[in-house]
Formats: C-alpha cells, sequence, structure tokens
C-alpha cells in the first residue's frame, strides 16, 4: 500500500514509528508536512497539491493533525476525502474530538460517563454554572486546549469565579467541570483501535499537579483495566467515529468517567510502558480497511 500521513513533525516517535511498522510490512508511507500541502477547487477534480505539485496517488491517509492548525489541517483533510483517499480518521469525527464541548455532548447523549459539566457564555453566571457542577473545587478547561494546557483547578468560590472572568473577559470559550478528588491526580489512557482496546496505562500527576498529562510531567505505569473501562472506552471511541483514538478516563465513586477523546494519540508514552506494537497494529487495521472510494462522510459536514 501507498500511504500518506499529515503532519508538522516527521521527526516525533509516533510518527518515525507509523513510518517504521509500515515499511517492515513492505508498505510505503510519505511524511507530508500539512502546512505545505494546498488545495485546489475545481469542478469534479478535487486534488492536492504538496510543494506546489499534484500528490501522487494514494491508498490511505494518517491524519496527525496539530491542535494549533486544526481547521486547515480539516480542510486539508477533506480534500482527500473528497478525492476517494480512505482516512484513518475522517474529518468529521476528529472536528468532533476536538470540540470539547461536542464531545461531550455527543457522548451525553449516548449514555457514557462523564464529570458534570457546565457552559455559559455570561461570565455573570458564573457562581450558577459553579454550583451546577457541585462546586467548588472546579476544574476550568478551555474548549480547544490540549495537552494539559489551559487546565485549572479553582478550589474556592472566589478563585473560580476570578478564573472564569478572566477567561470570558479574554472572550475565551470555557467548560467548568467537577473535580474528581477521589480520581487522586491519576487518570487512565485507553488505546482503541478498530473497535478494540490494544493497550491501556494508567498516568500520574507529578507531585502537587493535579493535570496527570505525561507532557506536564507526570508518569505512566502499566494497568489491567475493568471490564466497564474498556466498555467505556470501546462505546465512546464509536460514538464519535474514531477509527483510533485515546480515551482519557477516572475512576470515580459511580465509575468510571470520560475526560477526554483524542483523535491523535502518541504512542510514544503507551508503547514504552506496554511493550506493545501498537504502531503496528494501527497499520495492519489500515492495510485491512482501507478501500479507496469507502469514505463514510466524502469530505461533507
Amino acid at each position: 500500500m501507498k500511504i500518506a500521513m499529515l503532519a508538522r513533525n516527521a521527526n516525533l516517535y509516533s510518527h518515525q514509528r507509523l513510518k517504521q511498522a509500515a515499511e517492515e510490512r513492505g508498505h510505503t508511507l510519505d511524511i507530508l508536512n500539512t502546512l505545505r500541502c494546498t488545495v485546489h477547487i475545481a469542478s469534479h477534480r478535487p486534488q492536492v497539491f504538496y510543494n506546489g505539485a499534484p500528490i501522487a496517488a494514494y491508498d490511505a491517509v494518517i491524519p496527525r493533525i496539530g491542535a494549533s492548525i486544526t481547521n486547515y489541517g480539516l480542510a486539508i483533510l477533506r480534500q482527500f476525502e473528497m478525492a476517494g483517499i480512505w482516512s484513518l480518521n475522517e474529518s468529521v469525527a476528529i472536528g468532533r474530538s476536538r470540540d470539547k464541548l461536542r464531545s461531550l455532548q455527543i457522548l451525553a447523549k449516548h449514555g457514557l460517563g462523564l464529570p458534570l459539566t457546565a457552559y455559559a457564555n455570561d461570565p455573570k453566571q458564573a457562581e450558577e454554572i459553579i454550583k451546577a457542577v457541585k462546586g467548588p473545587p472546579v476544574v476550568i478547561k478551555l474548549i480547544e486546549g490540549t495537552q494539559g494546557i489551559g487546565v485549572v483547578l479553582a478550589e474556592t468560590m472566589s478563585s473560580a469565579k476570578s478564573v472564569i472572568e478572566a477567561f470570558r473577559g479574554a472572550n475565551v470559550n470555557i467548560l467548568v467541570q467537577e473535580f474528581i478528588k477521589e480520581a487522586g491526580g491519576t487518570d487512565i489512557r485507553a488505546l482503541v483501535v478498530g473497535g478494540k482496546v490494544v493497550a491501556a496505562m494508567k498516568r500520574t500527576g507529578a507531585a502537587d499537579e493535579f493535570r496527570s498529562n505525561l507532557h506536564r510531567g507526570g508518569s505512566a505505569g502499566a494497568i489491567k483495566i475493568t471490564p466497564e473501562e474498556r466498555s467505556t472506552a470501546v462505546r465512546a471511541a464509536k460514538r464519535m467515529g474514531l477509527n483510533v483514538c485515546g480515551v482519557d478516563m477516572l475512576r470515580s465513586n459511580h465509575g468510571p468517567v470520560i475526560m477526554e477523546v483524542n483523535s491523535s494519540p502518541g504512542l510514544e508514552g503507551i508503547e514504552k510502558t506496554t511493550g506493545k506494537d501498537i504502531a503496528g497494529q494501527i497499520i495492519d487495521f489500515i492495510a485491512a480497511n482501507a478501500t479507496n472510494g469507502t469514505t463514510k462522510t466524502k469530505g461533507r459536514g
């Protein structure tokens, strides 16, 4: 197979592992800098150009679109889809996952466990939404944040109101969520490939840090997840429409609650923690499922 990967940094561990796994299986994988791709729009001739030249024919595309260029990356990916090229994760599903509010609305609609969450536009409603999530303390997060950036724990009513008013004063959209104290600064990352959890790890925040992201200095360890946690991760991936994703969950007193569904999960932490060849499993899934013209959305929506 001939596979394209949309990624800004070809040297990242995840991208090099996917390229290595593809080549070990006899496939070709080209890493295309997303920002060097351009779209030429003409009737009945959807086409993507790379460095000014039309791209070669590909059997599949792996979107590894950075959060800072989501809109541009999705525009490029939609053009691949319109040309009939199969995408590991489709543009509509990635767009859902990048909007935290939208993704929570979808998961809540299908009865998946979530922390109490509130959203409002008017900073004058700060006290109302804090009380709606049974706080303080509360977790305040940017709707489009990633890797723990833009996530604040406010432990008192006055501090929570101040943070909310500051964010809204800067015209930044936020969510307010209940703080799951019993999680103890630890979460679970379940990696789903093709409707199955292929690996899981426990992430623990650094000292005096409630965020467990590895990018924030957290540590990872192997974990055996429960059948309920496994089912929750698989159902979340299905409802979001993602073939590959990382589902982040907390263990609460009332069962697993989903914090985020990540459509471009990093592979370094979970491969090194579990010793599993996740990149290989992703490539095997592509080889078994990529068929030209079978993209469900075909770039629409």
